[in-house]
C-alpha cells in the first residue's frame, strides 16, 4: 500500500532546501544563518515526541513499570466497561500506542537521507563520518537505557541507520528490493506470531510480577540499574524483534523525503492528501479491529496496522499545517520540542521516572487504582514542561543542550 504514496524512482527537487536540518531525527546537524527549514519536520518531530510520551507514560504509572509491559498489565476494555474513564484512557492509548514510534522512525529516515544529500552537495564519500555519529547514538541509548528508561529506541535506531546509510550509497533498485524485503520479513514473522497468540489466548491470565512491582514502587535507583542490567536481553528484544519494521520504515522515509512530500509545493501537498486518505482510511479500521480484539491481536496492531495509521498522521500534521488549521501556540510548542527531540525525549522519560518510582515522588503507587485521569494529566503536565522549556532555551541558544553535546563531540 505505501508504494501508492510516493514516485518509483528518486525526485531530488525542492526537498534540497532542508538539508541541513538533520542529522537524524533526533538530533539536528549544523544549519546556516541563511538555510531554509521546512517547518513541517520540526512539527512532526515534536508531534513524534510527544506521542511517544502517549505510550510511554503508562509503562511508568504501571504496576511493575517497565517490567509490567512483558508480565502481563491489565488494559481497559471498553466494551465490557463502558465507563467514561475506561473509554477516554482506551481512546488515548489507542491513538498512540505504535504510531508514533513509527512515525518518529520514518523521521529517521528522512533526516539520514537529508545528511547524505547534504554530503553528496558538498562532494564528500558516503557513508564517511557516519558510522562515528550512528556508535555516538549507540552510546547515548545505551546510557538511556541503563540509567533512565528500558524501553529506549535509540540503540535500535543506530544499528540500523547504518545498515540503511550503507544503502543510500547504493541504487534506486537495490534499495527498493530491500525496502519490500524487510516489509516481507517483518509481515512474515507477524503471521508467525498472531495464531501462537490466539492460541495462547485461553490460557490463565497473568498479572504483574510481585517482585517488579516491589523494585519499580520502593527499590533504590540502584537496584533498578542492575536489574535492567540482569535483563538486558529480554528488555532489548522489541528493537530485535523489529528490525526489519525499522528498515523498511526508515527507507519509506527515504523515498517520501526524495519525493517532496515535506516541502511546502503543490506536488508535497499532493503527496500528503494521498498519505492522509491512504493511511487514516485503511489505519484507523484496522487499527481498531485489532485493537477490539484484545491482547492477541497486540502484535498485529502495535507492529502491523499501527505504522499505516502513523502514515495517515504525517499526511494530516501535513495538511492542517499546510491549511493553518493549528493555532500558532501549538505549532510553535511543537516545533521547538522537535528542535531539540534528542533533549526532550530523554527528558520526558526522565521527568516519568522521577516522578512515579519510589525513589522519586512515588505517584505509581500512590496513585494506583485512582483511575487514569493523574496519567493523562502526567502527560499533559510533561509536555508543558517539555514544550516551555524548548521554547525558552532556543531563544538563547541555537540547539538542545543534547544536541550540543553530541555536535561538540563530533565535530
Amino acid at each position: 500500500m505505501y508504494r501508492r504514496f510516493v514516485h518509483r524512482h528518486d525526485v531530488r527537487g525542492p526537498a534540497r532546501r532542508d538539508a541541513g536540518v538533520m542529522a537524524d531525527t533526533l538530533t539536528t546537524v549544523p544549519v546556516s544563518r541563511t538555510s531554509a527549514r521546512l517547518p513541517l519536520l520540526d512539527v512532526l518531530r515534536g508531534a513524534a515526541i510527544l506521542g511517544t510520551l502517549m505510550t510511554n507514560v503508562w509503562i511508568f504509572a504501571s504496576p511493575g513499570s517497565e517490567w509490567g509491559v512483558l508480565s502481563g498489565v491489565t488494559i481497559p476494555d471498553p466494551v465490557a466497561d463502558p465507563s467514561f474513564a475506561n473509554i477516554a484512557e482506551s481512546v488515548f492509548r489507542f491513538l498512540a500506542d505504535g504510531k508514533f514510534l513509527a512515525l518518529l522512525t520514518v523521521l529517521f529516515g528522512v533526516g539520514l537521507a537529508i545528511q547524505y544529500d547534504s554530503a553528496a552537495r558538498r562532494g564528500e564519500p558516503w557513508p564517511g563520518r557516519y558510522p562515528r555519529r550512528a556508535a555516538f547514538l549507540f552510546l547515548e541509548g545505551t546510557v538511556h537505557f541503563v540509567l533512565v528508561f528500558a524501553w529506549d529506541v535509540l540503540m535500535g535506531y543506530a544499528v540500523t541507520a547504518l545498515l540503511v546509510a550503507w544503502l543510500l550509497a547504493r541504487s534506486e533498485k537495490v534499495r527498493r528490493r530491500a525496502l519490500w524485503t524487510a516489509a516481507s520479513v517483518h509481515l512474515a514473522l507477524l503471521a508467525l506470531l498472531t495464531p501462537a497468540a490466539l492460541g495462547a489466548r485461553g490460557g490463565t491470565p497473568r498479572g504483574p510480577d510481585p517482585a517488579a512491582v516491589e523494585l519499580y514502587a520502593r527499590g533504590s535507583y540502584a537496584e533498578q540499574i542492575a536489574f535492567r542490567l540482569e535483563n538486558l536481553p529480554v528488555l532489548r528484544i522489541e528493537p530485535v524483534f523489529s528490525f526489519a519494521l525499522l528498515v523498511f520504515l526508515f527507507l519509506l522515509g527515504v523515498r517520501l523525503h526524495r519525493a517532496g512530500a515535506f516541502t511546502a509545493t503543490a506536488g508535497g501537498r499532493r503527496i500528503r492528501a494521498r498519505m492522509a486518505a491512504w493511511g487514516l482510511g485503511l489505519g484507523l479500521p484496522l487499527n481498531a479491529a485489532t485493537a477490539l480484539g484484545g491482547e492477541a491481536f497486540f502484535f498485529l496492531g502495535r507492529y502491523g496496522a499501527a505504522p499505516l495509521l502513523a502514515v495517515g498522521y504525517i499526511g494530516l500534521i501535513g495538511i492542517a499545517l499546510d491549511r493553518l488549521w493549528i493555532p500558532r501556540p501549538v505549532t510553535t510548542a511543537l516545533g521547538s520540542i522537535g528542535r531539540t527531540a534528542l533533549t526532550c525525549y530523554v527528558a520526558q522519560n526522565l521527568l516519568c521516572m522521577l516522578l512515579c518510582y519510589g525513589f522519586g515522588l512515588g505517584l505509581a503507587a500512590r496513585l494506583a487504582g485512582s483511575g487514569p485521569w493523574w496519567v493523562m494529566g502526567l502527560w499533559a503536565a510533561v509536555g508543558l514542561v517539555l514544550a516551555t522549556g524548548s521554547w525558552l532555551w532556543l531563544r538563547r541558544f541555537d540547539r538542545g543542550p543534547l544536541e550540543s553535546v553530541q555536535r561538540f563531540v563530533l565535530k
